[in-house]
């Protein structure tokens, strides 16, 4: 693993998809600026509308539309590997999307796909707030872990998170950057965004790249925010709470070198 600047964006999409790739396309400038090679965007960040069913009329197909096509062309300008948190792509079932995590590299090709595994269909508790996002995602079925300058990426879309076993796969198979694009809520998040991040980058001995929405939607839905960046012992490295923008930091791999050598907990499973 190679050093690298990564950040993390955080947004407060909503229903004009002009508009949002805009505000990305300025922080994404924005981080290159501050030298970042490694930028992650939130999940659904090209497109939160004001009802469930409305992404589906901007449901691409797998490699040809205007959001993939910001993300290349992105990604070629600032020389940059970029990681479109998740995009509606065309799925199996036409009254359904993919939520697809999209990989660009500098030369604006596309690197990697992960269609979000775990779908959020939970009533969260003391709140009227309800989803069921198997009623328009088609859930996947296969990880990413994939080779990087930096070494081996994984995404991982928000509800992902609360899957330790998930997790713990991508570490078997030689994780070192798990990358968490989200829209956690307001709610779940000031109760448990923070402590599952750390939890994860500290069981997995990885570092943990987190881009949250953060705010008010058009839809009414509040999100928590706190993109974070957090090395392997469990640091919190940066952090933007609520007001959209970037955080960034190195990823260092004598940390995580010093880390694992150490502290062998890798080495020392039993079960998986």
């Amino acid at each position: 693993m190679n050093e690298v600047i990564a950040a993390a964006v955080q947004m407060t999409s909503g229903a004009d998809l002009k508009a949002n790739l805009e505000t990305a396309g300025k922080w994404i400038a924005e981080a290159a600026a501050r030298g970042a090679k490694l930028i992650l965007l939130p999940e659904n960040f090209a497109f939160m509308g004001r009802g469930d069913r409305d992404k589906l009329a901007l449901m691409e197909a797998d490699g040809d539309g205007p959001i993939q096509d910001f993300l290349a062309a992105t990604a070629r300008r600032h020389g940059i590997w970029l990681i479109g948190g998740s995009i509606p792509l065309q799925s199996h079932d036409p009254e359904k999307i993919s939520a697809a995590c999209l990989i660009y590299g500098p030369d604006g090709s596309r690197q990697g796909r992960y269609d979000k595994i775990h779908l959020f269909d939970v009533d969260v508790p003391g709140t009227s707030e309800s989803y069921r996002e198997s009623d328009t995602i088609a859930a996947g079925h296969d990880p990413l872990v994939m080779d990087t300058p930096w070494g081996k990426l994984s995404p991982a879309i928000c509800y992902d998170i609360r899957f330790p076993e998930f997790i713990r796969l991508l570490a078997a198979r030689g994780l070192d950057i798990l990358l968490v694009p989200a829209a956690f809520t307001a709610r779940t998040g000031a109760a448990h965004w923070e402590v599952l991040l750390r939890a994860r980058a500290i069981e997995n001995q990885c570092y943990v790249v987190a881009a949250n929405q953060g705010g008010i939607h058009a839809n009414g839905r509040e999100t928590y925010g706190h993109s974070m960046i957090i090395d392997p012992w469990g640091k919190v490295l940066t952090r933007l709470e609520q007001p959209p923008g970037i955080c960034s930091s190195p990823l260092e791999p004598r940390v995580l070198e010093k880390v694992r050598q150490a502290f062998p907990v890798l080495n020392h499973r039993k079960f998986f």
